[in-house]
């Protein structure tokens, strides 16, 4: 399906997933039991826990995760290939990039936001649902 201009699909799975999870994170109520899986109906490990956010990391089609600088500052090197889905809107999504303090095991939100193209994403991996101020 990646750059496949062939395709009769106007969006593919990815699209889909990112939508979910941008309706999960807006509306955060409780659901039924689901797998642990990117589409589970309530977040964090039970509905009574107050999470607003499902992270994720997309990989391109060669398996590349797809990487974006945290700051909006020309010249910026410091990268991070974790996102916030922020806005849906057919086939593009809008992510905000987070950067993760491993000492603290916490996210924080930073104000550089892309819009990617889901059809250039052939995977998505979810992490664990936390919470993330200001978002």
């Amino acid at each position: 399906m990646c750059n496949d201009s062939n395709s009769k699909q106007s969006c593919n799975c990815i699209a889909e997933i990112l939508k979910v999870i941008n309706i999960l994170q807006c509306e955060v109520c409780p659901g039924d039991s689901c797998l642990e899986t990117c589409t589970r109906a309530f977040f964090g490990p039970s509905v009574a826990t107050a999470f607003n956010t499902r992270p994720v990391t997309l990989y391109t089609c060669n398996a590349a995760p797809v990487t974006m600088p945290v700051s909006n500052t020309p010249g910026e090197t410091t990268t991070s290939n974790i996102f916030r889905v922020e806005k849906v809107d057919g086939c593009c999504a809008t992510l905000r990039v987070l950067t993760f303090d491993s000492g603290t095991n916490t996210y924080t939100a930073t104000n550089s936001f892309f819009t990617i193209n889901t059809n250039c994403c052939c995977s998505i991996k979810c992490l664990a649902d936390t919470f993330v101020e200001g978002v």
